[in-house]
């Protein structure tokens, strides 16, 4: 899956670490109800497997002993958050926190759906490190791997049914179970469409954004239609708040684009052009593909078909056809109006007079303004 390049900024930290201890428990409240209701016997020690799942969430090392790693961003449980405060959280009262109970079982299963596209994603990349760690696979083997992602999913599917036990009612949690599974198969959908990719000789950039729609953004709409549901009953509103997750989540996917290609080694924190090293088929090269001319688009095929790693006088080239064919202006046109698009979804939200819905609705203006920051450079 698509990692945002996320180097934070005061202003966005404080909005992605305000609630990350309450998801962070309610995640672990999940973990630790599937190991109970699944004790190990004599015969059988079942630990190792949802250790294996630990391991990947940033809980435990390698042997399964606690410790403090990076957990990910946990932007779309947030995102959720969010979206289900600037509804007005159901008529709670937000002054407390008391009303992130109703929404936090469905921040748990999205965020452990998240985790387990991941575990599939690394496997089919053959990536054996994230968050600077090996990678689950690469460490218990690929069938493990496989098999502890798939019981991510259904411990997922387990944490969304919790919402019943406070208080969400029947016919909205099925709703909640039918969003979150219809994001999940378009997921799989856009993998689908990733991996199709590499038998075909050409790609537009028509069918890359396609992709990335589904493989990136549409998790990202369900969490905010998901927080929506939970928090209101108005559907003009909740329409709004899916609109906003899918145009943001396409916006971050299109911003890592960038700075995969253009960003400094300070920035990344890795490689500079590190995108181009790898012979990435991200927006900037297949905008290049289609507008380059025919001259320097045959001579970015055979660099991006190459058997060897590229040296650093191929990746400058590389650039100049990039500079040459205008594709830096196009994708930082076209993540402005990725961010005009969300922007916008985000003002069809009635706002409300309560100082929490109030700084949500700030807060998604926050992750906007970072996006479009991050490139202003």
């Amino acid at each position: 899956m698509p990692q945002a390049h996320m180097t934070t900024t005061p202003g966005i930290q404080t909005t992605l670490l305000r609630y990350q201890p309450e998801i962070l428990q309610a995640m672990q409240q999940a973990l630790q109800r599937g190991k109970t209701n699944s004790p190990s016997t004599q015969a059988n020690d079942l630990a190792p497997f949802y250790g294996q799942m630990q391991y990947h969430l940033g809980w435990v090392d390698k042997d399964f002993m606690p410790t403090r790693n990076n957990a990910g961003k946990l932007l779309r449980p947030m995102l959720l958050l969010l979206a289900y405060e600037a509804a007005g959280a159901w008529g709670l009262d937000m002054h407390d926190g008391a009303h992130l109970g109703r929404a936090l079982p469905a921040t748990t299963s999205l965020e452990l759906v998240h985790n387990f596209s991941l575990i599939h994603d690394d496997i089919v990349d053959g990536d054996t490190e994230r968050r600077h760690r090996p990678t689950l696979w690469s460490l218990w083997g690929l069938s493990q791997g496989i098999n502890t992602g798939d019981g991510m999913f259904a411990l997922a599917r387990l944490a969304l049914w919790d919402s019943l036990a406070v208080g969400v009612e029947g016919q909205i949690a099925a709703r909640l179970a039918a969003i979150l599974d219809r994001a999940s198969l378009t997921i799989a959908e856009g993998q689908y469409l990733d991996l199709s990719f590499e038998q075909l000789p050409r790609i537009s950039v028509a069918m890359y954004l396609d992709m990335i729609g589904r493989k990136t953004a549409a998790l990202m709409s369900a969490a905010a239609e998901m927080g929506g549901i939970l928090g209101t009953r108005e559907e003009t509103t909740i329409a709004s708040l899916s609109d906003f997750g899918f145009e943001i989540g396409l916006a971050f996917q299109v911003r890592d684009d960038v700075l995969g290609v253009w960003a400094s080694s300070a920035e990344l924190g890795k490689t500079s052009a590190g995108d181009i090293y790898r012979c990435k088929k991200s927006l900037p090269a297949l905008h290049a593909l289609e507008h380059a001319s025919a001259e320097d688009q045959q001579g970015l095929r055979e660099l991006y078909t190459r058997q060897t790693p590229l040296t650093e006088a191929q990746v400058a080239n590389v650039l100049a056809i990039f500079a040459r064919s205008g594709t830096h202006d196009y994708c930082l046109s076209y993540l402005s109006q990725q961010c005009l698009r969300a922007r916008q979804a985000l003002g069809r939200i009635p706002p409300l007079a309560d100082p929490t819905a109030i700084r949500a609705l700030a807060d998604m203006e926050t992750l906007l303004r970072f996006i479009e920051s991050a490139v202003q450079a």
